[in-house]
């Protein structure tokens, strides 16, 4: 594979294993060249992992890390203090503090000093902001004024601001809506130094100039955007698997071929004992061709079993070649909802929608419009209180049942001036919500334990059964959630949703395609459209949309709502 050949980041037989002993990467030895590298990889392969190790957040156990300058990391999971300035955000805040002192007339020395010639900071910053949508005033405004996406906008701008020679940044374009991931976008386009970015969004991979892959332990870099490593990729797999069933059509030839061996040595030894038995010759021509007749069967049976051995190492070499990944296999259950049956009603205070089974409704809108509310009204509405990520009962289950009790509809008026005028109702005792922040887990807890706690009534072997088809096995179900990648955290969370029992009657998934690698992607569209209850989507992934098939699109926009 073409690679950059001037490297940024160099590792070196690099290791690093979780305080439970757990070993996220071992051995990886590769280079990040001085351009802009796409980072992709499974879930759980170790991206995040190695992005906080060339940061130096984390130090390996062994090996070594070498990078060409300063590293600055936008990390996945943002904590932002939201009673802290954009400007600090921005790495700025002393400069401009001291500029504007300065301004007003104070001529401390230390604020020249703390200036020095970086007089327009505020100018450089304000334009920066603006370029990503933030406006005018941006600079004074607290974390906590800004919507998500505006605040991860903002922390990217903070990035390029500071200038370090190299910029990480993990999975930037989540939780964006489309005009701030377009947003994003051209900043990545435009950038000046070394970027690694780990992202699974196609659209951002395809602006990059190289891909590189962290797979099994093993890291390689192709001198291409996604789609060429992509199509690369797809043509190597495929000659590895015509390699492959070559090599075992050979190893077939070459055992028959010693099979044939070993017939005509037996034959030959027949028709020796013959010979000797009617004593056709002297005993010493006898036992001369007897001789002969076993050193010509040792070295064929040696030469037989040399190519048969020969064409078995070349089966494994070629069978190392091909790819035999794991999936998450995701098959929700039915919920036992008769079709046509109303399950949920969400409106803007002037219309309202009904979903029904088997009814899957997207809902779309710019960040903060509100839908995250909405989807938190609806869950609400049915009495489920702060546990995103399994099925809730309401406490009365006759109170809002298939006609909307009074319980339940108190619940949405009760939230109903919270945001704008949007409005959500349930009607039904048993909603799955998915939260896009994936922040209903007990991180100190196992694995096997935040799942149980969805499934109270189903025992810990046949919990790890099901979990395996998550790809979560062994010692994995009892790592504390704290310790999982941001994938794992997520099928986690998938998982004690759709293990539920009872299962959902209404799956509430809020931007689920954050943090998925594309396989497992798959199964969850296929899941999805495949499912007997009702589905209500967040999510700002238009591919994903479009592969689910909503009968239904609504828009959330300045609290209104309106059918695409």
């Amino acid at each position: 594979m073409p690679t950059t050949l001037t490297s940024a980041v160099t590792l070196d037989r690099v290791t690093y294993a979780w305080p439970d002993g757990t070993v996220a990467l071992s051995d990886v030895s590769g280079a990040f060249g001085g351009g802009r590298t796409g980072l992709v990889g499974r879930n759980g392969s170790g991206k995040s992992t190695l992005l906080k190790l060339i940061a130096g957040t984390l130090v390996p156990a062994s090996g070594s890390i070498s990078t060409a300058g300063r590293v600055d990391l936008l990390p996945q999971q943002l904590t932002l203090d939201t009673g802290r300035r954009v400007a600090d955000v921005l790495g700025i805040a002393p400069v401009l503090d001291a500029v504007r002192a300065i301004e007003r007339g104070d001529v401390d020395e230390r604020h020249f000093d703390t200036v020095g010639d970086d007089w327009d900071v505020e100018a450089r910053a304000t334009a920066a902001l603006a370029e990503v949508g933030l406006p005018d005033g941006a600079l004074d405004r607290r974390v906590g004024e800004l919507s998500g996406g505006e605040a991860v906008l903002a922390a990217l701008v903070g990035v390029r601001l500071r200038g370090a020679e190299i910029a990480l940044l993990d999975e930037p374009t989540n939780n964006l809506d489309r005009d701030a991931r377009a947003r994003v976008h051209e900043l990545v386009r435009t950038w000046r130094g070394t970027l690694i970015v780990v992202s699974h969004d196609v659209a951002l991979l395809e602006e990059l100039d190289d891909t590189a892959e962290l797979y099994e332990h093993e890291l390689s870099v192709f001198g291409g955007p996604y789609s060429a490593w992509k199509a690369w990729l797809d043509t190597e797999q495929a000659a590895a698997v015509q390699a492959e069933t070559a090599a075992r059509q050979l190893l077939r030839r070459e055992k028959r071929d010693r099979q044939q061996v070993e017939a005509a040595i037996a034959m030959r030894n027949a028709h020796g004992k013959k010979l000797a038995a009617k004593k056709a010759a002297p005993k010493i021509v006898l036992g001369a061709m007897k001789r002969s007749a076993e050193v010509t069967a040792g070295k064929l049976r040696v030469e037989a079993n040399e190519k048969v051995e020969a064409a078995r190492a070349a089966v494994d070499t070629a069978g190392r070649r091909v790819r035999d990944d794991d999936t998450v296999h995701i098959d929700l259950p039915d919920p036992g909802v008769g079709t046509g049956r109303r399950i949920a009603t969400i409106g803007d205070g002037e219309r309202s929608w009904t979903i029904q089974r088997p009814e899957r409704v997207a809902l779309v809108g710019p960040n903060g419009a509100g839908k995250t509310t909405l989807l938190e009204r609806l869950v609400a509405s049915a009495g489920a209180v702060g546990v995103p990520g399994q099925a809730f009962p309401v406490p009365n289950a006759g109170s809002a049942g298939a006609e909307g009790g009074r319980a339940g509809s108190d619940a949405a008026s009760a939230l109903h001036s919270a945001h704008h005028d949007v409005t959500a109702e349930a009607h039904t005792d048993r909603i799955g919500y998915l939260s896009q922040r994936v922040d209903g887990l007990d991180e100190a807890a196992s694995v096997l334990a935040n799942v149980r706690a969805g499934a109270p009534g189903v025992g810990d072997a046949e919990l790890r059964n099901r979990l395996a088809r998550f790809l979560i096995r062994g010692d994995t179900v009892l790592r504390p959630v704290s310790a999982l990648s941001g994938g794992e955290r997520f099928r986690v969370a998938l998982a004690r949703l759709l293990l539920a029992d009872p299962a959902p009657q209404l799956l509430v998934l809020d931007e689920p395609t954050n943090n998925l690698d594309l396989d497992t992607v798959d199964q969850l569209v296929d899941a999805v459209s495949a499912y007997r209850g009702a589905v209500l989507v967040v999510s700002h992934d238009d591919a994903f949309l479009e592969r689910i098939g909503p009968e239904l699109t609504l828009e959330l926009r300045d609290g209104r709502m309106t059918e695409l």
